[in-house]
């Protein structure tokens, strides 16, 4: 079980900033009030608005509601992002976080306490975190053995604190490195390494438990 965790590759250095230098080319044009510009950063970033969206609320309908409310707010301060400090793509993370963050906060409820529980629900935009860990299916069989790993990884994460919940899924499925992280949570590279390496083991053995309990 521990091969679930295997570190995903990061796309190349060079396409990454050449990436960032569009997209930076994008937010000047968009501060400037360029509408085109704003609607392929939409387009851009979308799924990982969303993802992170879904993943805290656990319904599509809130997801979408969410996202929207993320963009306004994106809209409203892009002229407040400094690339100086951090790439656009964490200064977006950010954002959607501390809104998430104010609005479960505002609606203190059984979510307030486990905002990630339902990470492993169906995603329409994206894999879930079992699916990026564990891999393609290539079989009828194989995706009943998929499904039945995705079930065992969402019960797992449910028994895991938020924060080691929260940094792996940062991590592992949307593919921010420990920098990246360290910004969105606002804590040292240390921690944020700490909580990965201590959430993915913690993870490892409660499904070796369960595994053991199937057998």
């Amino acid at each position: 079980m521990l091969t679930l965790f295997t570190a995903i590759q990061s796309r190349p250095v060079e396409a990454r900033v050449e990436e960032a230098q569009v997209v930076a080319q994008l937010v000047r044009r968009c501060a400037s009030g360029d509408s085109v510009a704003w609607e392929e950063i939409v387009q851009r970033f979308h799924r990982r608005i969303y993802n992170i969206c879904y993943r805290f609320a656990g319904s599509a309908d809130d997801a979408q509601d969410l996202t929207q409310e993320v963009f306004i707010k994106v809209y409203r301060t892009v002229g407040s992002f400094d690339g100086e400090k951090a790439s656009f793509g964490t200064w977006v993370t950010t954002v959607t976080r501390n809104l998430l963050v104010d609005h479960f906060r505002k609606t203190r409820n059984d979510r307030a306490t486990d905002s990630m529980d339902a990470v492993m629900g169906a995603d329409e935009d994206g894999p879930t975190l079992a699916d990026r860990l564990a891999g393609d299916v290539e079989s009828p069989q194989a995706h009943v053995e998929s499904r039945e790993r995705r079930e065992m990884v969402h019960r797992a994460l449910l028994q895991i604190s938020p924060d080691l919940r929260e940094a792996v899924i940062l991590r592992d499925l949307q593919d921010l490195d420990y920098r990246e992280i360290a910004q969105v949570l606002k804590v040292p590279e240390g921690t944020v390494k700490s909580r990965i390496n201590r959430g993915r083991a913690e993870l490892a053995r409660l499904l070796q438990r369960t595994y053991r309990q199937a057998l």
